[in-house]
């Protein structure tokens, strides 16, 4: 199987260690088991003791009841037995597309976006058309151009709602004429929904609450701040959820026990875990916004209140190139735009912690100077 450089993962793993100013990662300020621990009602004392007392066999291999329980109450119309944990998001994106792609099958992707997203069935001989994201739309892509490219024949439309890299989330309205479009041809909808619009001000629900054949992968990672426990889940209708169940026991046992705990933990505490950051998007993207202002050479669609962001760079120099040099000399990493096959643009990072943010967003128009 021929398959291309994750380019996202490919970068990071190159560069990642050599930043001072890491603004290129997509995850909001990642928690110390002991802010985990301070999100519950249970003593450190209480949660360690659970912890060191946890029998280290297999547990449970599509995640313990009570990590399925709590999945389930983040949707409308979910039983246990339609969640599946999987190695993260990307675990789940994987058994998604691996469990329903065949060579010659129709595929529709935004584009840019995650990776796995058109490259894996692009690997698995699929016909993949992109559907383009418009920065001048919101950084959305336009459903006329999708009645466009759909086909009677189509398999499956691939979202990421929000998305990744511009932070530009589909709203009820638009997913609903997504859903009649997708109807229309049968089609599945995959839909990576990693990251949370931390706003009021969208209604943002999930594609498995719109749609039969909607298929929804998610994790602890981005909203929950937490992506070193690497527990995810896949959620899909029963009947497709047996085409993934086969899989999955392909792929992977389990996620581990201690993963599990603390991934539960998180879960049923998630409204102390939303307060938090909340906080840390509204105060970060006010900083951002403020630099934008008064930075001449950067522009920014600026993000639906979600953890990453894609800055348009006024520079006469090809991306890559400018940004392996910023690393090198300021300390601050970005991620090229074209990565994500959009030169001139970066991906901006902006929920590390705030003096991070500050420190790196000073340097890197310390070292857009020379340009002007």
């Amino acid at each position: 199987m021929e398959i291309a450089k994750f380019g996202v993962e490919d970068w990071l793993n190159v560069w990642e260690n050599d930043a001072i100013y890491d603004i290129a990662g997509s995850s909001i300020s990642s928690m110390t088991i002991e802010e985990i621990i301070s999100c519950g009602p249970k003593t450190k004392e209480a949660f360690l003791n659970e912890l060191l007392n946890k029998k280290m066999n297999y547990g449970w291999i599509e995640g313990s009841p009570e990590f399925k329980t709590e999945v389930c109450k983040l949707y409308k119309h979910v039983e246990p037995e339609q969640v599946l944990q999987t190695n993260g998001a990307t675990g789940a994106n994987f058994i998604a597309l691996f469990g329903l792609i065949n060579p010659g099958d129709h595929v529709i992707s935004m584009h840019p976006t995650y990776q796995q997203l058109y490259d894996i069935p692009k690997s698995l001989g699929a016909d993949v058309s992109l559907w383009s994201i418009d920065e001048k739309n919101e950084w959305l892509p336009h459903l006329h151009e999708l009645r466009k490219i759909i086909r009677p024949t189509t398999k499956m439309i691939c979202i990421n709602n929000a998305n990744n890299p511009t932070g530009s989330v589909m709203d009820e309205a638009y997913l609903r004429e997504l859903v009649e479009i997708a109807s229309e041809v049968g089609a599945y909808i995959l839909s990576d929904e990693v990251y949370k619009p931390f706003t009021d001000e969208i209604n943002v629900p999930s594609i498995i609450d719109l749609y039969d054949k909607g298929i929804v992968s998610n994790s602890m990672s981005k909203t929950y701040s937490v992506p070193g426990v690497r527990v995810g889940w896949i959620i899909a209708n029963q009947k497709t959820c047996e085409v993934f169940r086969k899989l999955r026991d392909y792929t992977m046992i389990c996620s581990g026990v201690l993963d599990d705990m603390i991934a539960t933990y998180v879960l049923q505490n998630k409204e102390a875990v939303y307060k938090r950051n909340k906080k840390i998007v509204e105060e970060n993207l006010a900083i951002v916004k403020e630099w934008v202002d008064k930075e001449p050479r950067v522009t920014l669609q600026f993000p639906k209140n979600i953890s990453t962001s894609f800055i348009k760079l006024d520079v006469p120099m090809e991306t890559e190139e400018f940004c392996i040099k910023l690393l090198k000399e300021k300390g601050v990493l970005l991620v090229p735009g074209n990565r994500f096959e959009r030169p001139g643009y970066a991906r901006l990072g902006y929920c590390t912690d705030a003096e991070t943010l500050k420190k790196g967003l000073h340097e890197l128009s310390l070292f857009l100077r020379q340009f002007d």
